[in-house]
């Protein structure tokens, strides 16, 4: 199947998707952070909906914590490997992410494209599977799709903002529940607190770290070569080889730090 570029209709689909609770079951609600999930009709997909509320935090400064690769590897504990591939347009690129499942799950990866945009006070980006030929799956991974997952920034005035994050992710393989109940109740709202603590962070590191290379905002700073479309494919999950974890123990699974 052909890939496309997100237009200003899927941003503003993705948008009401975010603020538009009917049809989500909140499954945590502390601390400012508030975790929904949706039972798709493939019971092989999951759906969750993540919003914090960032105080002292300009919508901006989140926004480019979001982009910002060189920094993501200083506070994504849960991220093994992360690079950009090549880009499409001013504001479209593909990448390249791998992340650790709680043990004794396999961990999983993505090849997505990504595509962004500032919209008024909001902040949205928003991504899906792809197939790149030169990235076909590893050896040690479970490639796993993204239907659509992204993140809408909400400016609350000049020192607030609201995050959401919104994920549909086929993981390629049968989970058990005790897996995404551990999602909902401790990996997803704890990731989205490690986002707000680095954005605090962010502007002082910035400050010694390129601070004026952000090429999500100045398309010319962009080193990255150029892909054309016709070399992707959306990645059907039917194509991806399937998993059964579903009989794993939550006995033997470690706990990482980022679950406490």
């Amino acid at each position: 199947m052909p890939v496309q570029i997100p237009d200003d209709t899927d941003f503003t689909s993705f948008k009401e998707q975010c603020e538009n609770h009917e049809g989500w079951l909140a499954r945590y609600n502390k601390g400012g952070v508030t975790v929904w999930c949706r039972a798709e009709e493939c019971n092989t997909v999951q759906k969750l909906k993540m919003r914090i509320v960032c105080k002292d935090v300009q919508a901006d400064t989140v926004y480019d914590v979001l982009h910002d690769t060189s920094y993501r590897k200083k506070w994504d504990s849960n991220m093994i490997d992360t690079y950009d591939i090549g880009r499409l347009t001013v504001n479209a690129d593909v990448g390249y992410y791998s992340w650790k499942c709680p043990s004794p799950l396999k961990n999983r990866d993505f090849v997505t494209m990504r595509s962004w945009l500032p919209l008024g006070n909001d902040y949205l980006i928003i991504n899906y599977s792809v197939k790149h030929p030169q990235h076909p799956p590893k050896k040690d991974y479970v490639r796993a799709v993204s239907l659509l997952t992204g993140y809408l920034i909400q400016s609350n005035g000049p020192s607030s903002c609201t995050l959401y994050y919104l994920t549909q992710v086929d993981p390629k393989g049968s989970l058990p529940k005790w897996v995404v109940n551990r999602v909902s109740q401790f990996v997803a709202p704890k990731a989205m607190k490690k986002i707000y603590k680095a954005s605090l962070k962010y502007p002082e590191w910035k400050r010694k770290h390129n601070p004026s290379l952000k090429p999500w905002m100045f398309p010319e700073q962009n080193t990255l070569p150029c892909l054309s479309l016709a070399d992707l494919t959306l990645q059907r999950a039917d194509s991806l080889e399937n998993i059964d974890e579903s009989s794993l123990n939550e006995e033997k699974a470690h706990h990482s730090e980022d679950e406490d």
